[in-house]
């Protein structure tokens, strides 16, 4: 299932990583490391933040992908299970089922 884990770095532990000269590469090497379809770095209210997408089979395999980020950013984390337009229209049904009875 698809996910974006927005993530959220503190600003103190954001600053210590970044006077790392090894920080891009340090989080090239953990984006392949929980195999991040894609990676989009922004700020989240003031905070430096990225929006990951990342695809989970399996609910245990969170804890795997959020360590690393709690212990080396101190990272506020959310995932958010999202839906590509095909798995939208697999929902069809389902949804017209819901409009039907509840709309």
């Amino acid at each position: 299932m698809k996910y974006i884990m927005k993530m959220r770095m503190s600003v103190e532990k954001g600053n210590e990583a970044l006077r790392d000269p090894e920080f891009g590469h340090k989080m090239h090497g953990l984006l392949a490391e929980i195999k991040a379809e894609a990676a989009y770095f922004t700020t989240i209210c003031g905070q430096r933040a990225a929006y990951i997408v990342l695809n989970i089979n399996d609910p245990s395999e969170i804890p795997a992908i959020s360590e690393p980020f709690f212990h080396w950013l101190n990272a506020d984390l959310d995932f958010l299970p999202v839906m590509r337009p095909e798995d939208l229209a697999k929902a069809g049904p389902a949804i017209e089922a819901a409009v039907s009875k509840w709309g």
